[in-house]
């Protein structure tokens, strides 16, 4: 039985189209640039800022996005950055009484933005405020002990196999590829993408899997 359901951010509950487009717009570089590059290094297996090291290689990405906050052009986030899918879902699994957890790797800021859209869920929290990152297994170990159940009543979703699939069956976790944003569909077909309990291609798979 899934007694508690924890979800990723980026890409399986967020759109990242603002995200990056922010940054294009702080770089001065075009918008297409920056996504194209975002794509070339997320193939290759790298951090998703190296992508923000090619146009500026002597970036400090920690001291320029506090300089974006000082600016008032740091993070943002609204509704509409959420996946349509989102807040039916989180909403139908609260009504079964599964308890819900938000878990990714984002800044504290992220954090305090996706508790002021007042999702339906029992616990947000981000690697920023954990101080500990996927596919860390202190961070997933955090996730079972937010979600107060057994790590194998509990689903952990996620577009990305590195970082979200293997590393939460590491933990005994359960667990769902979602085939969402870029490193959804670029990996899909991968091994590690398979080795999850569910493949899945929306939110309201969640539901049919923890109800059915």
């Amino acid at each position: 039985m899934i007694r508690a359901v924890a979800f990723d951010v980026g890409e399986t509950l967020v759109r990242d189209d603002r995200y990056w487009a922010s940054w294009a717009d702080w770089l001065d570089a075009p918008r297409h640039t920056v996504a194209a590059l975002v794509g070339a290094v997320v193939a290759q297996g790298r951090d998703n800022a190296d992508a923000l090291r090619l146009i500026r290689p002597d970036i400090d990405v920690a001291a320029e996005y506090a300089a974006r906050e000082a600016a008032g052009q740091g993070e943002f986030l609204d509704e509409s950055d959420l996946y349509p899918d989102v807040r039916p879902a989180l909403a139908a699994l609260r009504e079964r009484g599964v308890r819900v957890v938000i878990a990714g790797n984002q800044t504290a800021r992220a954090a305090e933005l996706l508790r002021a859209l007042d999702l339906p869920a029992d616990v947000i929290a981000t690697s920023g405020e954990w101080g500990v990152a996927k596919p860390s297994a202190d961070f997933f170990a955090r996730v079972v002990d937010a979600a107060g159940t057994e790590p194998g009543e509990t689903l952990y979703v996620g577009d990305h196999p590195a970082n979200d699939v293997g590393p939460a069956l590491a933990a005994g976790m359960r667990t769902a590829h979602l085939r969402r944003g870029p490193w959804g569909h670029l990996w899909a077909d991968t091994a590690e993408a398979a080795a999850a309990d569910w493949r899945i291609d929306s939110l309201d798979d969640v539901v049919r899997i923890v109800t059915g």
